[in-house]
């Protein structure tokens, strides 16, 4: 388990690089500084694999014509072209000048201009009179002596853990009302893990930084797959969160289609026509300003029209229509979402649940994310219980009720250990029928399977609390009457002692004259 200080990283360095980016946070917007930090963490990596490339191009030229200069040697091993006055050596060279912010806007730029793939990506607002130019040289210099993507760094996935400990700290930092941007890293292991994207298309409609779709490359790779197995779709409403992702999927070398720009997905849907095999996703929860009201007799409302002022089966229904004939999704929810009552809501619920297209219901614990204190779920929507690959699952529901898992991090925020994570994905593979999961049986207290008749009965309710029942209580041996009077001993013991504390206490208050 990661250490609470490291936030799964475990470098030895984050302190001092947390510290110093946070330093400017008084400087600036708080919702502005972390685009300051990472993109000079994606600066230093991009440079860092570049220079890499020119000495192994540099050693070359003894044994053959190589050219360090050739832009064409470098796209060809998907290292991006860094112009020289974008180097990381000239960027260390002026860090202790007024000058460093417009030297940094200036490597952007002609970063941007050599490689069109980043366009409109990069922050270039380092040169602005607000930034504190003393602090900025100061984050350059910390960086500066972190390797971030050379051979070495690059094989350990040292950039891509500096990103995610930055992410989280930023999101930690934001706190309530900022942060969305950013999925709790437990949260996205699950989803991947239970859903197992090993090949086809991805889609997350509301990809913030990207999270998704990095635990699901990462899933591939672990897997025995290679890059390019599964297709990556994704987009995102928030114009600073649409280049958050677009950078945080670049320095890992992800090709994903995030649109050419950032775009709301109920109103501009950028992927209108795909059909996706996996969807994973973290939508704003309960969101009232969505523009329902423009949306009334839309297509994708199969189920129902969703309420003008909540948004959450809006979003359910948007996966539903985006997914595959043997499509399955994983979504966060707010808890309110699998027993709410209000008309519209019912009556959507109604309608997916005896279409058959509910497959899992998991109650996580609280205190999982930085951004709220609501309570969330999962949900597992498959379009076809029955499409050959696993067994047929139709006309049941699996629930699982994890609330009581997890480990606090701090005294505010709560992980999942890869060991819950683990045995939540198994139970749900086992009761799939996956190969080499084992048998699958009901535990009383956590998880068991239901007809989708009992899920009628009890108003098409989800919360897996109403299902699963009661923990088993494991048999002491005790006999039954032999326990009762040992319980009813101890507690008329525990009541003759606080009758003696009475007396003695009405006893001391009369010594020193006081009215009884």
């Amino acid at each position: 388990m990661a250490s609470k200080e490291s936030n799964g990283a475990n470098l030895g360095f984050e302190s001092e690089l947390w510290a110093a980016a946070d330093n400017m946070r008084g400087h600036m917007d708080p919702s502005e500084y972390k685009h300051v930090a990472l993109g000079i963490v994606f600066l230093k990596f991009i440079s860092d694999a570049f220079q890499a490339k020119y000495k192994d191009l540099q050693a070359m030229q003894k044994r053959e014509y190589t050219d360090p200069e050739d832009r064409d040697e470098y796209r060809a091993s998907n290292i991006f072209w860094v112009p020289k006055e974008a180097r990381w050596d000239k960027l260390m060279a002026g860090s202790k000048q007024p000058s460093i912010g417009k030297l940094i806007d200036d490597a952007m730029v002609a970063i941007e201009k050599e490689n069109p793939s980043l366009k409109g990506v990069l922050p270039k607002e380092y040169g602005r009179l607000a930034l504190d130019k003393q602090r900025l040289g100061k984050l350059i210099d910390i960086i500066g002596n972190i390797g971030l993507g050379d051979n070495a760094s690059r094989s350990k996935d040292i950039l891509g853990r500096v990103y995610e400990y930055f992410l989280g700290r930023f999101a930690a930092a934001e706190g309530k009302g900022g942060g969305e941007f950013y999925t709790p890293q437990c949260v996205v292991k699950l989803l991947v893990r239970m859903i197992e994207p090993y090949k086809g298309r991805v889609y997350d409609p509301c990809c913030g930084s990207g999270g998704m779709f990095v635990q699901s490359e990462q899933f591939v790779e672990e897997h025995g797959g290679r890059r390019g197995d599964i297709a990556i779709y994704g987009q995102e409403s928030n114009n600073s969160t649409w280049r958050l992702a677009k950078m945080n999927l670049a320095i890992r070398g992800i090709d994903a289609d995030l649109g050419p720009h950032n775009a709301d997905s109920f109103h501009n849907d950028l992927h209108k026509d795909l059909k996706a095999d996996f969807i994973l996703a973290n939508p704003p929860f309960n969101m009232s300003d969505w523009g329902g009201d423009r949306l009334r007799n839309d297509a994708r409302w199969k189920f129902g029209a969703p309420p003008v002022n909540n948004a959450n089966y809006a979003w359910i229904q948007h996966f539903i229509h985006h997914l595959s004939p043997s499509g399955i999704a994983g979504f966060v929810l707010a808890n309110g979402s699998m027993s709410t009552s209000t008309a519209f809501e019912l009556e959507i619920r109604k309608n997916i649940i005896e279409g058959d297209l509910v497959d899992c219901m998991i109650a996580m614990p609280g205190q999982l994310f930085y951004t709220t204190q609501i309570p969330v779920c999962l949900w597992f929507v498959a379009r076809n219980k029955k499409n050959g690959k696993f067994r047929d699952r139709r006309g049941t529901i699996l629930f699982i009720d994890a609330r009581k898992m997890g480990v606090l991090r701090d005294r505010v925020h709560r992980d999942l250990t890869d060991d819950e994570i683990n045995k939540i994905a198994t139970v749900y593979h086992s009761w799939r029928g996956e190969k080499n999961a084992g048998k699958y049986e009901d535990t009383a207290g956590f998880c068991k399977t239901v007809k989708t008749d009992e899920v009628k009965s009890n108003n098409y309710v989800l919360t897996p609390g109403r299902y699963v029942g009661a923990e088993a209580v494991e048999d002491d041996g005790e006999v039954f009457e032999d326990k009762m009077k040992r319980l009813i001993e101890q507690l008329a013991a525990q009541f003759e002692e606080s009758d003696k504390l009475e007396k003695q206490i009405r006893k001391n208050l009369g010594h020193i004259g006081f009215p009884l």
